[in-house]
């Protein structure tokens, strides 16, 4: 790269983090194999986001806790003992047959003490609330009440640290003590009593602590995925680049309001509302402008929650919900990532709408929505992935998933621009239902 990267164009930046992708910097490959392989995976799937033909369509599998699954463990035992991560993803990445998967998925489990640590309300995990097999389950409330837009909007910083955060984690309660910081000024040094009471030691003692377990479980992580890169398989999505991206309407929605609120407020507080929307998507188009480095695959994860057919109306989803996510999409092409939306349930009353995206810079990754449609619609302007359903992965045979996966090959893979995927998460799928779906894509997927 000769020019400075604030002027790269667009498409000069994605080129450059498919480059950086396809040759993955301080990596040893296990064997010029592996590292062959690798190179191939990859550019199958740049290919497909291109809207070109590779040489067959690619496969993501995420595969989650499968690994859990697999090695006799139980989600609760590896969110307890890092060594358990390491053993679960050791024996599959070992015995399963992932000779001709395209992507693996990076580890990410939750260390389960941390949020012992922390007393987190807002979730609840296995051997806290879920039986010991089950994954971590959000507890939504009104964690901002509907008076409260006013100091969000006033100081999204002071709101988080003295309302929000004392709310949601029992050990930092004493936050709410903390005087704002707007007006500090030289006066700091009179406050400093606040922040040595044994009540906020605690607190920041319980950070620190939390911090702790969260570093353990990342150099486990770690670890794995360089083995898992060493093998030669690429993980499909981009390390965390800041907070988790979301459309503005869901982050209000899952974590301030709640959906009730949210639902409301587009009644009751209209114009509030899009206040707070607008102040979400400045902040997220502030933090992906700095983004100019990232490690790995430029591909970045963004679940839409409450986008779908039937959830809100298309006029609602016109003034509160696509406009405001098109902009934080825009920031990230613009920066050279792959946006990735993930569309909960169903899409079909938006595809003409979200079609105004540029031609080949994002991944739309649908659940239940018509693919022939999806095809029809976007299918010459944006890559398309998804729709194996997830009943059929845990509940159906090889036989059943294979020939469902061969008419959707058939329908959504045509002309390339399609990645086979299941239409969500494959915690509790049979492998052998997974195989049977890579197995699709090599039988059927050829171009």
């Amino acid at each position: 790269m000769t020019k400075e990267w604030h002027k790269l164009t667009p498409e000069e930046k994605q080129e450059e983090r498919f480059k950086k992708w396809l040759s993955p910097q301080g990596v040893e490959f296990a064997s010029s194999k592996a590292e062959s392989r690798y190179k191939q995976r990859v550019r199958r799937i740049i290919d497909a986001i291109k809207l070109k033909e590779p040489d067959k369509v690619p496969v993501n599998i995420n595969t989650g806790f499968l690994p859990v699954f697999y090695s006799g463990l139980t989600v609760e035992a590896v969110m307890y003992d890092c060594d358990k991560v390491r053993d679960a993803w050791t024996k599959f990445i070992d015995e399963a047959d992932l000779s001709d998967f395209d992507a693996f998925d990076a580890v990410g489990v939750s260390p389960g003490r941390a949020y012992e640590i922390l007393d987190v309300k807002n979730y609840r995990w296995p051997g806290h609330g879920v039986p010991p097999n089950s994954t971590m389950q959000y507890i939504e409330r009104e964690y901002m009440k509907a008076d409260e837009y006013e100091h969000y909007l006033e100081d999204p910083s002071d709101f988080q640290m003295r309302v929000y955060l004392p709310r949601v984690m029992g050990a930092l309660a004493p936050f709410q003590k903390f005087p704002s910081f707007r007006n500090i000024g030289s006066a700091f040094v009179n406050i400093l009593a606040i922040y040595s009471t044994p009540e906020v030691r605690a607190a920041f003692k319980a950070i620190f602590e939390a911090g702790q377990e969260v570093i353990r479980w990342q150099k486990v992580a770690t670890e794995l995925n360089r083995r898992i890169l060493a093998e030669g398989l690429p993980s499909f999505f981009a390390g965390r680049v800041g907070t988790p991206p979301e459309a503005p309407f869901d982050t209000l929605g899952d974590h301030y309001r709640g959906t009730v609120g949210v639902m409301t407020d587009m009644h009751r507080r209209p114009d509030k509302l899009l206040e707070v929307l607008e102040k979400l998507t400045q902040m997220a188009v502030r933090r992906i402008a700095s983004m100019t480095e990232s490690v790995g695959s430029p591909i970045v994860f963004m679940g839409l929650h409450r986008g779908a057919d039937g959830f809100i109306s298309e006029q609602q989803f016109t003034t509160f919900y696509w406009p405001f996510l098109k902009r934080i999409v825009l920031s990230y092409i613009e920066e050279g990532f792959v946006p990735c939306l993930f569309a909960e349930g169903g899409y079909n009353s938006r595809l003409e709408m979200v079609k105004e995206l540029p031609k080949g810079k994002v991944i739309w990754h649908f659940d239940r929505t018509d693919m022939a449609r999806a095809k029809k619609v976007l299918g010459d302007s944006q890559c398309i992935m998804g729709n194996v359903p997830v009943t059929l992965l845990v509940t159906g045979t090889p036989g059943e998933v294979k020939s469902y996966c061969k008419k959707l090959i058939e329908v959504a893979g045509k002309d390339g621009g399609y990645i086979l995927a299941p239409g969500a998460g494959t915690n509790e799928a049979k492998l052998e239902n997974i195989y049977a779906v890579v197995a699709a894509a090599k039988e059927y997927g050829k171009y």
